[in-house]
């Protein structure tokens, strides 16, 4: 039923022509959900001129409890501390997920000990699977044989992703080790090179391309 009903959603925009908007995942606990604030617009821009994607210029921010969180196919997470969710939260969250959301969570390094048990709470069924380099995620527009690019270093590890997977669909992006979001960021920010924050741009294109088709 959740997933007819955000069918019916997202095709709104498509049938009277208006944009489609993401948006940006606010949670309690006291972590840094806003991190990262030029992050998205950035990624939408790249992806307007890059894709001719019809994307909003403006990115949303939701309450991961909010009812408003069925109004974007594609929600975008970060921070680098606590995270807690309420069970109505984990509900609300676990609902727009098997209902056809996709939830992209980028570890902007530390949230990875504090989500991984948030999110076992809303699928106590499901665990975090290694996704392969040759999973189509990685071979959208542009190709990455290799998995994840390597955006920042921190603990000498590479890049991996990991995925929630029900009935065959993807439903959860984790990125780790990767900082896809630093990446999108205002070059001025980081201070990383074009060829680095390019790659980003094309990995977090991917990553649209994928929830929009699949």
């Amino acid at each position: 039923m959740y997933r007819f009903l955000l069918a019916l959603l997202l095709l709104l925009p498509a049938t009277l022509g208006a944009q489609t908007q993401i948006a940006l995942l606010k949670y309690d606990g006291g972590g840094d959900w806003y991190a990262n604030p030029t992050s998205l617009t950035n990624l939408i821009a790249y992806c307007n001129t890059d894709a001719h994607m019809n994307l909003a210029t403006d990115y949303a921010v939701v309450d991961v409890g909010s009812n408003q969180l069925f109004n974007y196919p594609f929600v975008h997470m970060t921070g680098h501390g606590n995270v807690v969710f309420s069970p109505q939260q984990r509900q609300n969250l676990r609902n727009y997920l098997l209902g056809g959301g996709f939830l992209h969570i980028d570890d902007n390094y530390g949230i990875k000990d504090f989500i991984l048990p948030q999110m076992k709470l809303v699928f106590p069924e499901l665990d975090f699977v290694e996704l392969p380099f040759t999973h189509p995620i990685f071979h959208q527009r542009y190709h990455f044989p290799n998995g994840l690019p390597k955006i920042h270093e921190h603990d000498n590890l590479p890049p991996r992703a990991y995925g929630l997977i029900y009935e065959g669909r993807l439903i959860c992006l984790f990125t780790w080790e990767c900082d896809l979001g630093d990446g999108w960021e205002d070059p001025d920010v980081h201070h990383d090179s074009q060829a680095t924050r390019q790659k980003a741009f094309q990995m977090g294109e991917n990553i649209l391309q994928y929830v929009f088709t699949h």
